[in-house]
């Protein structure tokens, strides 16, 4: 196993054991429930705005190690960005893990998110890694539910 995934690993680990954000936002802007019936997974992110800008945002939920690792990571990648930058982000998060992007070749602004690049050998967990991703677009874009299956 090279260094580069043993430290991806890691921070999965990390982050579900420890995931950032973890709570509910009083009077959220904007909320939208995620869920994939066919893994378990289950989450609402909240999104407070400031004009154009995500002021905070937090996530509430049960999930396997995966989803709950990459919403604890999105919450912190969103945090402060406008919405196009989000919706940026979050084009390039779903490329990557579909594997439309090749983070080795192609410029992108994923930084420490490329921990996820891994789920594409496992075509499973995709959904377990971008469930949140999904969830957060649907709630910057007035949806209030997102089911992956």
């Amino acid at each position: 196993m090279s260094e580069l995934t043993e430290l991806y690993q890691e921070t999965i680990l990390e982050h579900n054991k420890n995931p950032r954000n973890f709570r509910e936002i009083e009077d959220p802007d904007k909320t939208a429930l995620g869920n994939n019936p066919l893994c378990g997974d289950a989450l609402q992110v909240y999104v407070k705005m400031e004009g154009d800008k995500v002021g905070d945002v937090a996530f509430k939920g049960s999930g396997c190690a995966i989803s709950k690792a990459s919403a604890s990571m999105m919450t912190q990648a969103v945090k402060g960005k406008t919405r196009d930058e989000a919706d940026k982000l979050f084009n390039e998060f779903h490329r990557m893990v579909t594997g439309e992007l090749d983070i080795e070749t192609e410029e992108n602004d994923l930084g420490r998110l490329k921990a996820f690049s891994g789920v594409l050998e496992f075509p499973a967990r995709v959904k377990c890694a971008s469930l949140s991703w999904h969830t957060l677009n649907a709630a910057l874009h007035g949806e209030d539910e997102i089911t992956t299956e």
